[in-house]
C-alpha cells in the first residue's frame, strides 16, 4: 500500500474558552476551563514536546501507542465542544456570541493546501470565526489519526487495520454530510481544503479503498481464487475513481488544493489496476484462455505507456515500476509458453475482456458523543 501522511500533519493555535465566553455561574466557568484543558491536549499533537514516554503513558491511562494517545486526546475534546456548540446554537446569532466566537481566533494549518508547501515563514494558519470550523477541523484530524494508526498496525494486525480504515471513512463521511455543509456558505475560495465537504468525501473514498486493500492482503494470505482477487483489486480502482471524481469537483471550490492528493489517488489507482489485470490474466490462463491473458496484459501495459505517471513520491513510482516489470515478466512467460504449447492467437483489443470490480469495504458509521451539561452564558 502506498502511504500518504499529509492529512495528519494538522496544527492549530491556542484557544482559551473561559477568556472569551462570559459564564453566568461557577459551574459554567469550570466547564469552559475543562474545555480549554482538553483543547491544550489537542494543540500538543504534532508539536515537539519534552514529555517522556512514561509520562505520556500515565496521562493516557496506560496507552502505549502514540497514535492511541493522540486519538484519545481528540475523543475527549469533541463531546465537550459539541456541547458548547449546541448551547451557542440555542442562543442564535446574538451580537455578543458572534463577537466572542470571533475573539477565539480559531486557526488551523492546512497540509492539503498547496500554499502550505511554499511558505518560507512557517506553516500558514487559516482563521474562520465559526465553531463549526473548529469541530470540522478536529474531526478531520480525528479521521486522519485513525487512518495513520491503521497504517501503523498494518504489518501486525490486518483485521484491526481494516477496522480503523473503515472507522476513518465513517468519520469523513459524517463530516462531508452532517457537519461541513452548514459551513460552506461562510467559506471563500481561499479557505482551507479540509473545511470543504467534497475534500472529506475524497478522504472517505480513499479510506474505503485502503480498507479494501488490507482485506485483499488478508485474502492473498488465504490464497483465494485469483479471479476474485482480480475483482477486489479492481474494486479498489473504482473507489479511487470515485475519489478522483470528488477531487475534480473540489478544485472548482478550493483554489488552493494540493496536487499531491491527486498524485496519491492516481498512483494508487495505477498500482491496483496493474495488480487486477495480473490476477485476471492468471485466471484466464487457468481457464485455458492464454491468448486473452496475454492480450489483457499487453493492453494494461499500453495504457500505462500512454498515461505515464511522473508525479508523486519516489517511493510510489518505485512500486509502480515494480508492478509494471511484474506484468512484463508475465507477458514474456505466457508468450513463450504460447509459442511452444498453446499456439493461440492474441485477440484484437476490441475483443478482449475488461476487468470487473467488486467493492466490499464499507464505512463504520461515526456516531457523535455529546456530554449533556448545562452551560449558562452571560449575554
Amino acid at each position: 500500500m502506498l502511504h500518504f501522511k499529509d492529512p495528519s500533519k494538522l496544527r492549530t493555535k491556542k484557544i482559551v474558552f473561559e477568556d472569551v465566553y462570559c459564564a453566568q455561574d461557577s459551574g459554567t466557568l469550570e466547564q469552559l476551563k475543562e474545555l480549554s484543558s482538553k483543547r491544550v491536549n489537542v494543540e500538543s499533537i504534532n508539536e515537539n514536546n519534552s514529555i517522556t514516554n512514561a509520562i505520556a503513558r500515565e496521562m493516557s491511562g496506560g496507552l502505549t501507542s502514540q497514535y492511541e494517545q493522540d486519538i484519545q486526546k481528540l475523543e475527549l475534546y469533541v463531546p465537550l465542544l459539541e456541547n458548547l456548540i449546541q448551547h451557542v446554537e440555542v442562543i442564535g446569532d446574538h451580537t455578543k456570541v458572534i463577537r466572542w466566537t470571533s475573539d477565539l481566533k480559531i486557526r488551523w494549518t492546512s497540509p492539503l493546501s498547496s500554499s502550505s508547501f511554499f511558505n518560507l515563514m512557517g506553516p500558514r494558519f487559516f482563521q474562520i470565526d465559526k465553531l463549526q470550523f473548529e469541530l470540522g477541523m478536529v474531526l478531520f484530524f480525528y479521521g486522519a489519526m485513525l487512518r495513520e494508526w491503521a497504517s501503523h498496525v498494518l504489518k501486525t494486525d490486518l483485521v484491526q487495520s481494516t477496522t480503523l480504515f473503515r472507522k476513518a471513512a465513517g468519520v469523513y463521511h459524517y463530516l462531508a454530510h452532517e457537519i461541513l455543509p452548514s459551513l460552506q456558505p461562510a467559506l471563500t475560495p481561499e479557505a482551507p481544503p479540509e473545511a470543504s465537504s467534497s475534500v472529506s468525501s475524497i478522504m472517505s473514498f480513499i479510506c474505503l479503498a485502503e480498507a479494501q486493500i488490507v482485506t485483499i492482503m488478508k485474502a492473498e494470505e488465504k490464497q483465494i481464487a485469483v479471479g476474485l482477487l482480480a475483482k477486489l483489486h479492481y474494486g479498489v480502482v473504482q473507489l479511487f475513481d470515485e475519489a478522483k471524481n470528488c477531487f475534480l469537483k473540489s478544485v472548482k471550490e478550493c483554489k488552493d488544493l494540493s496536487p499531491s492528493l491527486m498524485e496519491y489517488i492516481t498512483c494508487s489507482k495505477v498500482v491496483h489496476e496493474l495488480r487486477s489485470y495480473k490476477y485476471m490474466a492468471q485466471s484466464l490462463k487457468g481457464e485455458g484462455e492464454i491468448g486473452n491473458a496475454i492480450g489483457v496484459l499487453k493492453r494494461v501495459l499500453e495504457w500505462n505507456n500512454n498515461n505515464n505517471v511522473v508525479g508523486g513520491m519516489e517511493s510510489w513510482r518505485v512500486v509502480i515500476k515494480e508492478e509494471i516489470e511484474c506484468v512484463r515478466e508475465l507477458v514474456r512467460k505466457y508468450t513463450h509458453e504460447n509459442e511452444f504449447v498453446w499456439h493461440e492467437k492474441i485477440p484484437y483489443e476490441d475483443d478482449l475482456p475488461f476487468a470487473q470490480g467488486r467493492k466490499i469495504a464499507t464505512c463504520i458509521d461515526y456516531h457523535p458523543q455529546r456530554w449533556e451539561r448545562n452551560l449558562a452564558l452571560k449575554i
